[in-house]
């Protein structure tokens, strides 16, 4: 059967970087899988364990019943060893592959949360910790902590965590899906709104004591 375009590159299966080249789509046949769409940004710092993480849980659900696809955007981190690995997406890659998820897995970037609320997902945040060299500073738990707490993302800082809040998204996708109904606000603008409001209050907090810009 021939390989058609898709809309992420494809990671070499034997854990080599990733090749420019569509992704074989699923065989007539096959159940369809889920798709989980795991995300650790452009930053320069290696996430590992974030890597870590999602290589262990994708190994317990290929070996379980309930197996998934899983696109992980790994960046400056160590390749993984999962077949749909890439190192980076362009912007409308990352669009098209949020459009079809069912869950977005992400690092605690701004840009990328709210891109993944702007697409109507709840998304599963794992920040980056600058006691393990994953970040310069510990902004990313600062914004992901204020978003947990204001129910604007589901906080993940343990690998138990995380693991509970997959098997959770694959049991209910529902429950990590923003609302849709027609009569309520646009909660792609009401994401954007509400992310940056966040944003300025850490900005303004981190900005009088430290006096540099926080977030790059």
């Amino acid at each position: 059967m021939g390989r058609a375009a898709a809309d992420v590159p494809e990671g070499d299966r034997r854990g080599q970087p990733p090749v420019t080249g569509p992704i074989p789509r699923q065989r007539a046949g096959e159940p369809a899988r889920p798709l989980v769409l795991a995300l650790v940004g452009t930053d320069v710092h290696r996430f590992d364990r974030f890597v870590d993480w999602l290589e262990r849980w994708y190994a317990a659900r290929e070996a379980g019943a309930e197996p998934v696809r899983l696109v992980l955007q790994y960046g400056s981190s160590r390749v993984p060893r999962i077949p749909e690995a890439t190192a980076f997406l362009a912007h409308d890659q990352l669009q098209r592959a949020m459009a079809k998820a069912t869950l977005v897995v992400c690092h605690g970037g701004p840009a990328t949360i709210t891109e993944a609320r702007r697409t109507n997902h709840l998304p599963i945040v794992v920040p980056r910790d600058p006691t393990h060299h994953e970040h310069v500073d510990n902004h990313q738990q600062l914004f992901a902590r204020r978003l947990g707490a204001a129910g604007k993302v589901r906080l993940c800082e343990s690998e138990a965590e995380l693991v509970e809040a997959l098997d959770k998204g694959m049991a209910d996708p529902g429950a990590f899906t923003l609302s849709t109904d027609p009569d309520a606000p646009d909660p792609r603008i009401a994401a954007v709104a509400a992310v940056g409001r966040i944003v300025e209050d850490l900005v303004e907090q981190r900005s009088r004591r430290a006096g540099r810009r926080w977030w790059r």
